[in-house]
């Protein structure tokens, strides 16, 4: 039994509400992948903000179809597609599907949409590579941090080099003496 038109229709308002919420969407070809697999890929985006979708190409279309974001999207829809939904944290979901990807040598990455322009398949495996969000605010106050040892050891610095300098002369005086 097939899907009722109601249920197509809740179906297109659900994935419409999951990209309005999304910052770019991936498509993988997801043909030879398991229950179980898809599950596993579900489980690794989750905890990096994103989801994994599986529906017909004709329904993502539909979803897509007036949202110019979205647009480009249309490009990639062939064959048998899952849509990995990525929230705020993109290079960290990426990351998590290439692990997914080399663990399961299988599915391969079509492309991805963001800002309205498509991504092709190195674009995305690019932001893969990108530090995560966590990491550059870790670099950000290691930098910081260090600007504000240098500062501290320069500003110790002055008095010490001065009392140095008065030091000297004072031994300087007693040696003439």
């Amino acid at each position: 039994m097939g899907r009722t038109r109601e249920n197509k229709a809740a179906i297109i308002e659900g994935l419409k509400q999951d990209l309005s919420e999304a910052q770019m969407a991936v498509v993988v070809d997801y043909q030879g992948l398991s229950v179980a697999e898809i599950t596993d890929l579900r489980n690794r985006l989750r905890p990096v903000g994103g989801s994994c979708k599986v529906t017909k190409n004709t329904l993502m279309g539909i979803a897509i179809e007036g949202d110019e974001n979205w647009q480009p999207m249309k490009e990639f829809l062939t064959n048998t597609s899952a849509f990995l939904l990525v929230g705020e944290d993109v290079g960290a979901a990426v990351k998590a599907y290439k692990e997914f990807r080399k663990a399961t040598k299988k599915s391969d990455l079509k492309g991805g949409v963001m800002e309205g322009r498509a991504l092709s398949k190195e674009e995305v495996e690019a932001l893969g590579d990108l530090p995560s969000k966590d990491q550059l605010y870790a670099q950000i106050a290691g930098s910081i941090n260090m600007l504000a040892t240098k500062i501290a050891i320069g500003v110790k610095e002055v008095p010490a080099s001065v009392a140095r300098g008065i030091k000297a002369m004072s031994e300087k005086d007693d040696q003439a003496a």
